[in-house]
């Protein structure tokens, strides 16, 4: 219990510490180690004794690694944002007191998804995820320009009604459970809602399900709930599209398959699998098309991020142990390759003036640092071997094909549309005569800050080549869990 305090206690601490720091340069460096203490901390929920079940907070197989990974992206986050928010300020984009503003926000935006995650309580997670919506609105609207005011707002509206719906799914699992476990706080609690789920209502878990499905995957952005997300990533500053993408989507899934595996332990409730496999599709295939006709380079990998939230969300659907596999290392390779890629197009676009994609060229000729790192990138993200994310996309199409060929088919016409897609941005941006822009600068610095980068992208590479024993071990128990 101790250890979970600290990895909620530092981040939540640090915000009300960042609120008052004045100098920019010192804000940025200490939230950088307020960082690492948390993922440090995050670290040692492995050895740690585990808290018992029954409380407000929740250490298990499932929750555990997305903690750890949660921790450390916010970590490399935060060491990418210091360098970047430099030429921000010099550019004159943002000032010492938005920068104030900025770093308290994300801390709390940290601690919101680590509480989210380590909530055993279905109020607590809710409050959580509401608390990740706020602050990452005023986050995206940190520019101050009109376009940020209204992504801002739009992310505010879409995703306040939805997690109101997910509010109302809740109240209405509180019901199913409250004939068998009693009024009060047992009720709303995991582990007693598992144990019990076999004994509630099906009729109102189907209900709640819907509802929660709905809610949690308007910020999942599934679609058609992903209206948001394009806008948000390119009006906000590159930092939060990286936490959106590489860490908040996962989140708001942990939801979705939290509950899940309540229907999937009541023999009588609907099979939440077919509902998921269809917004899984949907998604993959609105995504895929989409990435063709985007101008906006931020935008364009925010539609990415739908298209792998879509094969996820698939995966989990179609359930069984590889599927569950398959998903789960999905998820956990999208996090690591999307926020590479989103630091380097933040670079991309300070080092070009612009986020069209019409006016970056030739990146690999004019910035090789950055341009090799994109190409790197978006090879991993497009699924090419032998990177991790070509591992699970195997592993989903091979489990569709066991179990539902039907479905592989627009399973596979998805991915390789999407596929085509980013080979034909890649090409124009990456390749061929550079477009007109400053040379490189900040070599030095730029060197530093791609650190993250190649750490995350050859994080993804080993998995593709190696996945250690142990590891493989604590997935297979997790896929076990979600049924």
């Amino acid at each position: 219990m101790m250890v979970q305090l600290v990895v909620l206690g530092v981040p939540a601490g640090a915000a009300l510490l960042l609120a008052f720091i004045t100098s920019w340069r010192l804000a940025a460096w200490l939230n950088v180690a307020a960082s690492s203490v948390t993922f440090v901390a995050s670290l040692t929920l492995f050895v740690a004794e585990r808290p018992a079940p029954g409380g407000l907070l929740l250490v298990d197989d499932f929750n555990i690694y997305l903690i750890a990974l949660t921790a450390f992206v916010a970590l490399t986050t935060a060491i990418f944002s210091a360098t970047y928010i430099t030429h921000e300020v010099r550019r004159r984009r943002l000032t010492p007191r938005l920068l104030r503003f900025y770093h308290a926000m994300y801390q709390a935006f940290i601690w919101s998804m680590l509480m989210a995650l380590s909530a055993d309580n279905l109020g607590l997670m809710w409050v959580a995820v509401e608390a990740a919506t706020l602050s990452t609105a005023l986050m995206v609207s940190l520019y101050r320009t009109p376009s940020a005011i209204e992504a801002a707002w739009k992310y505010f509206i879409l995703c306040g009604v939805g997690i109101a719906l997910a509010l109302f799914g809740t109240m209405l699992m509180y019901l199913a459970a409250q004939p068998v476990l009693g009024d009060g706080m047992g009720s709303i609690t995991w582990s007693a809602l598992l144990a019990q789920a076999a004994r509630f209502n099906p009729a109102l878990l189907n209900v709640a399900f819907v509802f929660l499905l709905v809610g949690y995957g308007t910020k999942v952005g599934l679609a058609p709930f992903h209206a948001w997300l394009p806008d948000a990533h390119a009006e906000g500053p590159t930092p939060i599209s990286a936490v959106l993408s590489g860490l908040l989507l996962n989140v708001a899934l942990y939801a979705v398959l939290r509950f899940k595996m309540l229907l999937a332990a009541n023999p009588q409730a609907l099979a939440p699998g077919p509902l998921m496999i269809g917004m899984g599709l949907l998604s993959l295939s609105l995504a895929s098309l989409m990435l063709y006709r985007r101008r906006d380079i931020k935008r364009l990998f925010a539609y990415s991020s739908i298209e792998h939230m879509g094969i996820a969300a698939f995966a989990f659907g179609m359930g069984g142990p590889l599927a569950n596999f398959a998903g789960l290392m999905h998820m956990t390779m999208h996090s690591l390759v999307k926020a590479a890629i989103f630091f380097t197009v933040g670079h991309v676009s300070q080092a070009k003036g612009t986020q069209r994609i019409a006016d970056i060229r030739g990146l690999t000729v004019s910035h090789p640092l950055l341009g090799w790192a994109l190409v790197a990138g978006v090879v991993a993200i497009a699924g090419l071997p032998p990177f991790g994310v070509f591992t699970s996309e195997f592993l989903v199409v091979s489990s569709t094909f066991a179990r539902q060929p039907l479905l592989a088919v627009p399973l596979v016409v998805g991915l390789l549309v999407g596929f085509g897609a980013l080979m034909l941005r890649l090409h124009h941006l990456a390749f061929g005569a550079p477009s007109p822009g400053p040379a490189t600068a900040r070599t030095g610095a730029l060197r530093l800050s791609l650190i993250p980068v190649w750490l995350h992208l050859a994080l993804a590479l080993i998995a593709g080549i190696y996945l250690p024993a142990p590891l493989v071990a604590w997935f297979q128990a997790v896929a076990r869990l979600l049924g």
